[in-house]
């Protein structure tokens, strides 16, 4: 890849296929309480999305193919990861692939991240514990924490609080960073991303990616003129090595997202990795870095 821009690790898949399954957790209270912009909440072809990531200057983004909650619970709801497939075989310069963990699936869940890693190319995985009412170091995960060790891909969750996304569901928060302490002990090999920042225990995200070699940490769902100050201080000094990009789209809009992070003002060093270097190192991605 030649323009060497951003890549984000945190997108949300929202075509109208997508949408007109059903497979949009939030709900309009939620699209109301972080003030999203009318013109982003229906559906956005990948064509479309393309242009905003073009405008933002993000050469690539990572599509969660995501599962939000036992299927057998009302209100839950998932992505299947043909969807994201197919729009990474269409556009593959563009979009590689996460595969969404649902606990409850048991041995079948194991066989369908295989899959979706060995046969459809995808790069990582990625859990919502809040949805499952499972804390990070809760025992029904471990067995997926240990196939991605065996696949050898990092996988992502969300950590700190959790908003209410759709009044119907209403979610703990029961992923405090300080959790993911025992799976790092657990599990050295598994690269371990803490998305969301883990706020309002942000300074506890970093302590985590400071105590252990395989753990990180995320900006993404937080517009970035919002990031806390201990959190842009880290990411531009000790922990450049350690943080990454992302925007949790459609939440936070990438266009605003890069205009934001470019007033925080890291210096050149910390920027290139936070945009896009320690992407390509942490998913193994096949593109150059800024050297």
């Amino acid at each position: 890849m030649q323009d060497k821009g951003a890549i984000d690790i945190v997108v949300n898949i929202r075509t109208r296929e997508v949408v007109e399954m059903g497979a949009i957790p939030t709900d309009d209270a939620f699209r109301d309480q972080i003030r999203q912009p009318e013109d982003q909440r229906g559906a956005v072809e990948l064509a479309e999305y393309i242009g905003r990531m073009n405008e933002a200057g993000i050469d690539h983004s990572l599509l969660i193919a995501a599962r939000c909650g036992d299927m057998q619970v009302q209100g839950s709801t998932a992505v299947p990861y043909e969807i994201v497939r197919d729009a990474c075989e269409a556009f593959p310069e563009q979009f590689s692939g996460l595969a969404g963990i649902d606990p409850t699936k048991g041995m079948q869940g194991l066989r369908e991240l295989e899959e979706a890693v060995r046969d459809f190319g995808f790069v990582g995985a990625h859990w919502y514990p809040h949805w499952f009412d499972m804390p990070p170091d809760a025992a029904q995960i471990y067995p997926y924490y240990a196939k991605c060790c065996e696949l050898d891909i990092p996988i992502m969750m969300q950590v700190g609080q959790n908003l209410i996304y759709n009044r119907k569901r209403r979610l703990p928060s029961v992923a405090k960073p300080i959790c993911l302490d025992r799976v790092a002990i657990d599990f050295p090999e598994l690269k371990i991303i803490g998305i969301h920042l883990g706020v309002p225990w942000e300074d506890e995200m970093i302590a985590m990616c400071w105590k252990h070699d395989n753990v990180y940490m995320a900006g993404d769902a937080y517009a970035p003129k919002y990031w806390p100050a201990s959190v842009v201080r880290y990411a531009d000094s000790y922990g450049q090595d350690k943080f990454m990009f992302g925007t949790d789209w459609g939440v936070i809009d990438p266009v605003r997202a890069m205009r934001e992070v470019e007033a925080l003002g890291f210096r050149p060093q910390p920027r290139a990795k936070i945009l896009r270097n320690n992407a390509i190192r942490v998913f193994k991605l096949p593109f150059d870095p800024i050297e």
